[in-house]
């Protein structure tokens, strides 16, 4: 058999690792400021870019694309091919991959702050981006399937089954939460509407956790923790009943992200089934992480590798408990839209993320560096104060959640609310985030420890250069089962008919939960008062969008006492059938919004957007200056959103469209001459138009700016159901 030598790229696996290095800091940058903001509620104040709603989904996808992601691909592409025995299908390919991702993030992080932003969870990218990753992410599908085709290792290792799941369930979540219309080379509306967009976006939402920071980092714990450890896994057939029980389940737990709102019953139970299953195969894959490490406990001790190798798999063991343990309805009604999801998620983020990442690092960089670590005793050093740093983050954000939960649902003897101030509720947790922005200031410390030990790691070592190899051809592969040969073996010799497997296996959750909810009128009922927004409001619902206000406010009444109370009457399916996107919003550091309309005045919102502090002390809520200044709202495209609002479904009719203009002017100067009853708004607003006069500026009428149609959206809110119509449904 002829012997044959190649060389593995390991120049790409560099790139990303450095890659994964530089975006750590910054997300991790960008988090701690957001954490100092809940502190500071106007450090940023009148600076649009820096405000807390436009910077909160750059940290998120900083952390989860920018950071996670390029570790996956530094994993995936240095495993890969020794596990294949093979360099990467096309060097060009790869290196498309790596610099389109980096073109991607910094795209990102140019549009978020910008106030471009569809508003969904972890998918908040506008239409051009969302594209450019899908692209970008079949290049290194090809790139791998090419390398799985060329290989010389007869089987597929069970990491490279994951990372196949990866990449097919990833591209198919993506492109079907992304569908939209665009109205702009920047803007675009979600194809789907109130439930029925709530839903398909809690598919990606849970499995974007799933199979883009779950699944990948799975294949690589199975790759390098018996590389670190030098020792087999523990257990090839939990391997393989791990790998095909969590890609089936986990893509059918999404609704439990919707439970007691407006979705189906029978979609939410299909939910919560599913996720309480879901505890099997996590932990199945957890034990067969740690129990790997059997006979090598006295290693954890002294190689900081391992010590955050098993801090890594802990933390997805007590994440992947508690999320089957938040899916149960009574666990939810006390967590949801708390602080306690901001815990949960940040076990998985900074332990089962971080951890696994640092550890493949400090692991790979040595080795690619030929040299050793530059000082064993400050990744030590690291891990202590990272696990310290973890630990004083999540425990009091814990706490907050159980006094939030419990503040939100007190009543007094007579039945009213004894906290009916929701600001009472946030007051009381202020020393909780002052916990937190403590934790997450230890926790980059030790990011930055690493920054350092890694510089002075490569600095004394070779250069990284690609690494020699050599093996055997592999010789063609017989089609069918040779005798007594078992079919999983058969299948991982099969990467076409494994690949295949596995997309059925994760599109048999999703076909079953979205096509009924999308097809079926009956699940969602409609409600003849409920009518699409006005010209203006339609604007000020984008305004809303632009910054970010559904990261802090909910728009979803759930049926309890307590909110039912607070908020009024529960949601129905109908109310939303007009809202593209949805804003059902997942955490509450301020009220539900979803029917304040003509709860109060014009000029309290208009002075609430200015000054929150001057209308609620103690607020946390920062201000909104840039709405005030002295130049006209855009309404350029204001009749092309409503036609493609008509091409969605909504009914607005060819006149509507083309008085859309005129009715927006009328219903903005309405809303001035209600903020005239106010002698302090006219006394000031005749003062700001004379200092304009005097500066020689044009000035531009109150009702022109972008503060009249966010207004004109805050009124609507809830205003269209009446409690007796609900009633009758």
């Amino acid at each position: 058999m002829e012997i044959q030598q190649f060389y593995y790229d390991n120049k790409i696996v560099k790139k990303f690792i450095y890659a994964t290095i530089v975006f750590g800091v910054v997300g991790m940058l960008v988090g701690l400021t957001l954490a100092f903001m809940f502190l500071f509620p106007n450090i940023t104040d009148g600076i649009s870019w820096l405000s807390y709603g436009r910077l909160r989904p750059l940290h998120t996808n900083a952390v989860i694309f920018a950071f996670v992601g390029n570790a996956m691909f530094a994993g995936i592409y240095y495993s890969l091919q020794r596990l294949l025995k093979a360099r990467m299908y096309s060097d060009f390919l790869s290196n498309l991959n790596f610099w389109g991702w980096q073109l991607i993030i910094v795209a990102a992080a140019i549009s978020l702050p910008l106030g471009y932003s569809s508003s969904k969870e972890y998918a908040e990218l506008e239409w051009p981006i969302d594209i450019a990753i899908a692209l970008i992410w079949v290049v290194f599908g090809i790139n791998m399937i090419g390398t799985i085709i060329k290989r010389r290792e007869r089987h597929l290792y069970v990491a490279i089954w994951f990372y196949l799941a990866t990449f097919v369930t990833v591209a198919v979540l993506h492109i079907f939460n992304s569908l939209s219309l665009p109205v702009s080379g920047m803007k675009s509306y979600s194809v789907y509407a109130g439930v029925q967009d709530a839903l398909v976006q809690w598919w990606y939402g849970h499995n974007a956790v799933a199979f883009f920071l779950t699944t990948p980092f799975l294949g690589l714990m199975y790759y390098f923790i018996p590389k670190a450890a030098n020792r087999p896994v523990y257990s090839y057939r939990l391997s393989i009943v791990h790998f095909w029980s969590l890609i089936f389940i986990y893509i059918w737990a999404g609704p439990h992200h919707l439970l007691y709102s407006a979705l189906p019953n029978w979609a939410q139970n299909l939910g919560v089934a599913f996720s309480i299953m879901l505890i099997a195969p996590s932990w199945g894959g957890m034990i067969n992480g740690l129990l790997t490490l059997r006979g090598v406990w006295d290693k954890v001790r002294v190689e900081p590798v391992l010590k955050f190798f098993v801090v890594a798999i802990t933390g997805y063991g007590m994440a992947t408990f508690e999320g089957p343990m938040l899916s149960l309805k009574n666990v939810n009604a006390i967590a949801h839209y708390t602080d306690w999801i901001i815990a949960h998620v940040h076990v998985g983020a900074l332990a089962w993320n971080g951890f696994m990442a640092f550890g493949m690092i400090y692991w790979l960089v040595p080795r690619m560096t030929k040299s050793n670590l530059y000082s064993v005793k400050l990744a030590n050093f690291h891990f202590w104060i990272g696990t310290l740093g973890i630990i004083l983050y999540t425990i009091p954000m814990y706490v907050a959640g159980f006094l939030q939960a419990s503040m939100w649902k007190q009543f007094n003897p007579d039945g009213t609310l004894t906290y009916g101030n929701f600001l009472e509720t946030v007051t009381q947790i202020m020393p909780m985030y002052w916990m937190r922005a403590i934790g997450g200031t230890l926790y980059l410390i030790g990011m930055f420890t690493l920054v350092y030990n890694i510089i002075q790691t490569v600095r004394a070592g070779s250069k990284i250069e690609d690494e020699l190899a050599e093996a055997p051809e592999l010789l063609k592969i017989s089609a069918g089962r040779v005798k007594g040969e078992k079919f999983h073996p058969w299948l991982e010799r099969k990467p076409i008919q494994l690949t295949i497997l596995a997309t059925v296996a994760i599109l048999i959750g999703g076909v079953i939960q979205i096509v009924p909810t999308i097809m079926v009128k009956s699940n969602i009922p409609t409600i003849a008062s409920v009518k699409p927004y006005s010209p203006l409001e339609l604007e000020g619902r984008d305004l809303y969008i632009r910054e970010g206000c559904v990261g802090c406010h909910s728009q979803s009444v759930r049926p309890f006492r307590s909110e039912v109370e607070r908020y009024g009457p529960q949601s129905k399916a109908g109310e939303f059938v007009y809202d593209h996107p949805f804003l059902w919003g997942s955490k509450r550091t301020g009220p539900d919004l979803l029917r304040v309309g003509a709860k109060y005045n014009d000029n309290w919102h208009f002075n609430h957007f200015w000054n929150p502090q001057s209308i609620s002390a103690g607020s946390i809520m920062p201000g909104y200056k840039w709405l005030f200044d002295n130049k006209p709202m855009d309404v350029s495209l204001t009749q092309k959103k409503m036609q493609v609002m008509v091409t969605l479904g909504v009914p607005y009719t060819e006149a509507q469209i083309a008085s859309g203009l005129d009715d927006l002017r009328k219903q903005a100067i309405a809303i001035e001459e209600n903020l005239k009853n106010d002698p302090d708004f006219v006394k000031s607003y005749d003062e700001s138009k004379k200092k304009a006069e005097a500066r020689g500026e044009k000035f531009v009428p109150m009702n022109e700016r972008e503060i009249i149609a966010l207004i004109a959206y805050m009124q609507r809110l809830g205003t269209d159901i009446k409690v007796k119509d609900i009633a009758k449904k």
